[in-house]
């Protein structure tokens, strides 16, 4: 398993684009449109690879000059459960920390709020919902 940044608009961020589209987007009826992948320009893109093949990936999207949020957190179906989703949120909080950030937050899933807070983040929100899906903000202090 290595995981590295992947470059905007590269073979490697189409993958990540497809795999996001297959896990988070497609089950929900919802598509990616240009403007929203334009965004993405700036955005540390973070993937998880077996030999050529894409097993998962995050993004990191600045907030301020102490925060930064996780985004699109997606493993591939089947591979779940074996490590790649931790591996990916050690490697994006040392980059996160690294880079100067104090906080890493973000919108989880209800669904997803146990496997983030084995890793340390707290529940900073009432629940709400984005995309019709049962969300809370979580964070943790990276310092």
């Amino acid at each position: 398993m290595a995981i590295r940044i992947i470059d905007y608009g590269t073979d490697d961020y189409q993958k990540m684009v497809d795999l996001r589209y297959q896990i988070l987007r497609k089950p929900l009826g919802l598509e990616f449109n240009p403007q929203e992948l334009e965004k993405e320009k700036n955005d540390i893109l973070i993937g998880c690879f077996e030999e050529d093949k894409l097993e998962g990936c995050c993004i990191l999207t600045p907030l301020d000059n102490k925060r930064v949020r996780l985004r699109q957190m997606a493993v591939i179906d089947g591979l779940q459960g074996k490590g790649i989703g931790r591996s990916l949120m050690n490697y994006a909080e040392n980059i996160a920390r690294d880079m100067g950030y104090d906080v890493l937050c973000m919108h989880a899933r209800k669904t997803a709020v146990g496997f983030y807070e084995k890793l340390g983040y707290q529940i900073a929100s009432e629940e709400f919902s984005e995309v019709n899906i049962l969300h809370y903000m979580m964070e943790k202090k990276l310092i």
